[in-house]
């Protein structure tokens, strides 16, 4: 099983790090769109779809992607769209969370299916974007949902439930623990106060900087850890919401598309959320 993973992450690698470095961001876009469209096509099975309903959400998603894409809007500032996605992700996730496998359960699954496809789109966007603005803004967003998930594995595996007896989420992910989440949040904090300092202490220019970068400068330091905090609670809750939707079909893991490491919703259920919030907080500069 682990020889299977570190083969499978070695080729993810060798597919995803030239496209990110690639002088264009066009061929991120492109790589991330049949991502994206995969994702789309195991939500459908996720929820009960047939098989050719499941490729045609696949096709579908597609199609609004590439729909986006020809229309212009990866280089059109869109904060009014950033911030309806993220009222949707923070009022839906916490009625979701609140409510657990029941709720998502209770809702047809072709609105299950639109609420997904949805997500999906928005984050594929979100992801076109933060590439366009630059592979050091888009790297730094990676990079915080990566910490935040190493950090609370090593957290959780040191002090889980034995100083906060509550689970974080017991009824969707057993698994997860208070103290597994904190540590998440230290180890981003840690890094993202330390990539805007040497940032700034280099003189990167603005439209160079990370998203840390670029929060420290437009919101000030003590703001830009709590946008830290807030992106990083987020990326748990996208964590959970694609643990609470595979719960609700019984399944472990959301394909076999990624062997080793289950399917493409679960590498990316963390970014979900992450990427058009970080995109919110960028278009609501003061």
């Amino acid at each position: 099983m682990l020889r299977q993973r570190i083969i499978t992450a070695v080729v993810l690698l060798a597919i995803l790090l030239p496209a990110l470095f690639y002088s264009t961001p066009w061929p991120f876009a492109a790589l991330a769109l049949l991502l994206i469209a995969a994702g789309a096509w195991e939500l459908g099975r996720l929820n009960g779809m047939s098989a050719p309903v499941s490729w045609a959400m696949g096709l579908g998603c597609t199609a609004a992607c590439g729909l986006a894409w020809w229309s212009g809007l990866l280089l059109q500032p869109m904060p009014w769209l950033w911030v309806l996605g993220g009222l949707i992700w923070v009022l839906g996730g916490a009625h979701l969370l609140r409510g657990g496998v029941p709720v998502w359960s209770a809702a047809s699954p072709p609105v299950r299916c639109a609420i997904g496809f949805v997500a999906l789109w928005l984050a594929w966007l979100a992801v076109a974007q933060a590439r366009a603005q630059g592979i050091n803004f888009l790297l730094s967003v990676l990079v915080l949902v990566w910490a935040a998930d190493i950090g609370a594995y090593f957290a959780g595996k040191a002090w889980g439930s034995r100083l906060i007896k509550r689970k974080l989420a017991v009824s969707i992910s057993p698994g997860k623990s208070w103290e597994g989440a904190l540590g998440g949040a230290a180890v981003v904090l840690l890094i993202g106060g330390v990539w805007s300092w040497v940032e700034a202490s280099h003189g990167l220019p603005p439209g160079e900087r990370s998203l840390f970068g670029q929060l420290a400068s437009q919101y000030g330091l003590p703001l830009m850890l709590l946008a830290l905090l807030f992106l990083t609670a987020m990326s748990v809750v996208g964590d959970l919401v694609e643990s609470l939707i595979k719960r609700s079909a019984g399944a472990k893991d959301s394909s076999g598309l990624l062997p080793g490491h289950g399917g493409v919703l679960d590498r990316v259920d963390a970014l979900l959320p992450v990427l058009p919030l970080a995109m919110m907080l960028l278009s609501l500069s003061p």
